[in-house]
């Protein structure tokens, strides 16, 4: 079962006495959740989210807009007739009632030709808490669950119904970060086993990367960017989502493009070819930094930290745009300072180049380059 948004917005009313118009929460969003998969939405706080999710699910009526499940335009369409399973970031469990109880709840308000009797319902709850792997926990109330159990309990009791589409609203926020791990991973292997369509929702991108087959990445109710998590990554549109995507984040220096060469505080750092001449902002992952004692980019050494398999180098540069530059290498790749210096060569296809006034992405090389 596909999802599909068609110029989705929704607008509020503005509140407070010298409040006017009305607050547009999203935007013209078109995108599509593909049949089977699991696809993270993902932006900051505030970004339109979890308004999109509701729309989505029947609790907000969009502005504008067309909202399609396998074909079908469901826009209109009652929340209790649309076959969608919600997630809630706070679990919304009963606390009076026993974990079974919780997950064959839902069971219970069916009708028609869709009511169960009580030990198909029963079957039912039973095959969905093994599912989740909570079957030793099924007498016991909410309070007595962790944090990460009851997530699991609200998991099942949205999947009980064998819905159509799954919809987690940022599912692990409450978790510390053993936990927010772990069931991520759970998540993830439910939704493989169930084969569901789930709409993720998430401002952690480190979440939404690594479980995700698809992201779509919002601003300000806004899509900006979407596609595989490292498609999106390798190549982003936008100074935006160059800098929300990636930990350690992209480093971003105030540069300037001059006869095919990208300077950085007034020296030649890399050759980019195709570049408009003019100021630019230049992002570069932290691997994309190679040490080298003769490299264009000098940068003053902070410090060294050893990760393990890779080694940080933190240091300083004056056209940064931040309070350090974070280069990841292999501890193999150090080299000696020199006067308190470390030096860089670039990799080219670890530069991206960004609009000093749009923040629009610059392309050079073998890509054309926007004008």
């Amino acid at each position: 079962m596909n999802i599909q948004l068609q110029d989705l917005t929704k607008q509020f009313p503005a509140r407070g006495k010298k409040a006017r118009g009305a607050v547009t929460a999203v935007r013209d969003l078109t995108f599509e959740v593909p049949d089977g998969k699991l696809v993270g939405l993902l932006g900051p706080s505030g970004c339109g989210k979890s308004t999109t999710l509701n729309m989505i699910c029947g609790l907000e009526t969009p502005t504008a807009g067309r909202i399609f499940f396998g074909g079908e335009d469901v826009t209109a369409l009652p929340p209790e007739l649309r076959g969608v399973g919600m997630v809630f970031q706070n679990y919304a469990l009963y606390p009076h009632l026993t974990v079974l109880q919780n997950i064959t709840f839902p069971l219970e308000n069916l009708k028609g030709a869709q009511k169960l009797t009580k030990a198909e319902m029963r079957r039912r709850a039973l095959e969905t808490a093994a599912l989740v792997q909570i079957e030793p926990l099924l007498d016991r109330k909410p309070k007595e669950l962790s944090g990460g159990q009851q997530q699991r309990v609200a998991i099942a009791r949205a999947l009980v119904k064998a819905p159509r589409v799954l919809l987690l609203d940022e599912p692990l926020s409450n978790l510390d970060a053993r936990l927010r791990l772990q069931t991520r991973e759970e998540i993830c292997k439910i939704q493989k086993k169930t084969g569901i369509t789930t709409l993720f929702v998430t401002h952690d991108q480190e979440e939404a990367m690594s479980i995700s087959d698809f992201i779509v990445v919002m601003r300000d109710g806004v899509l900006m960017q979407q596609g595989a998590p490292q498609q999106v990554y390798d190549d982003p549109a936008c100074l935006f989502v160059a800098k929300f995507l990636g930990t350690p984040p992209i480093n971003v220096f105030a540069g300037e493009v001059k006869d095919g060469m990208l300077l950085l505080a007034g020296q030649k750092a890399l050759p980019v070819p195709g570049a408009p001449d003019g100021e630019v902002w230049a992002g570069v992952r932290p691997e994309g930094f190679a040490p080298a004692a003769g490299g264009p980019v000098a940068c003053a050494l902070s410090r060294v930290e050893v990760l393990g398999r890779d080694t940080s180098i933190v240091c300083t540069h004056p056209a940064l745009e931040g309070d350090t530059v974070r280069a990841i290498v292999r501890p193999e790749e150090l080299t000696a300072p020199v006067d308190g210096a470390v030096r860089f060569a670039l990799k080219p296809d670890k530069v991206f180049l960004f609009g000093r006034g749009d923040g629009q992405r610059i392309r050079f090389g073998g890509r054309a380059a926007r004008a």
